[in-house]
């Protein structure tokens, strides 16, 4: 029997991406302009939005930016607010806003835990509620979280880091069971480390190098882009079957 394959099927679908500033939210903004989706990006920083703007204008991509810090539950129920003003609708959310900054979990301070607990968790609920609220009412939508293998495994020096990222797997397996009924997938996209400027410093350190390639039974770490293909993957018709799913892009290193 013959098998029809289909497209990505996202061509004109819009999407919101938080965090595209970082060197995984742009691979993701990136992958997602290449199929033809509508992109609205988020970012921190204004320039760093401007200079991601004219880098896809100059292949060719329009894109529309925010800067918003969603620390700010407010901020977040603007952020949806403008792109669905703007276009009507949200058929995507990607939430790839993060941060890590390793600590010994002796050294964590209270600042850096809330710092990490409310972009990495509250920020991320925040604009998934802004959004799953228009996605209601225009009948579904898709949203995809990235989280990290962090969420399932202990790694060093990362105890606030690990403990939002199990907060965002579980907060995903949640959304996913409330919004069904809405026809809104939830998933999250679970890498390992990423080959990204974050992470070159971490990896400065050889002894830290080692663990980590030692840990991931294919041998080396993810590239950007791969993290995208995941993400594109659970954000387009292939995936309406699949939701509440964390999809580990680890290289094996969570099945030992």
């Amino acid at each position: 029997m013959k098998m029809k394959l289909p497209d990505l099927g996202l061509k004109g679908k819009v999407v919101l991406i938080t965090g595209a500033t970082g060197g995984l939210g742009g691979a993701i903004a990136a992958a997602f302009a290449s199929a033809g989706a509508t992109l609205f990006l988020h970012g921190t920083t204004p320039a760093k939005l401007e200079r991601l703007s004219q880098e896809l204008a100059g292949e060719g991509i329009e894109s529309h930016q925010r800067p918003a810090d969603l620390r700010n539950s407010a901020a977040c129920e603007d952020l949806a607010t403008w792109v669905a003003g703007h276009s009507g609708r949200i058929d995507i959310l990607v939430n790839a806003a993060g941060i890590n900054r390793p600590q010994n979990p002796e050294d964590v301070t209270e600042a850096n835990w809330d710092d990490i607990f409310d972009i990495n968790l509250k920020g991320l609920f925040f604009v998934s509620q802004a959004a799953g609220r228009h996605m209601i009412r225009q009948g579904g939508g898709k949203i995809v979280n990235i989280s990290s293998q962090a969420g399932s495994v202990a790694l060093p020096f990362r105890a606030a880091y690990c403990a939002s990222k199990g907060g965002v797997d579980q907060l995903t397996r949640t959304l996913a069971y409330e919004w069904a009924r809405h026809r809104i997938n939830v998933n999250a996209v679970a890498p390992t480390f990423v080959l990204t400027p974050m992470t070159q410093g971490m990896m400065a350190d050889e002894t830290f190098k080692t663990f980590v390639l030692g840990s991931i039974p294919l041998g080396r770490m993810v590239a950007p882009e791969e993290v995208a293909y995941a993400t594109l993957f659970l954000a387009g018709p292939l995936a309406d079957m699949i939701t509440g799913h964390i999809l580990m892009v680890d290289g094996g290193w969570t099945i030992k």
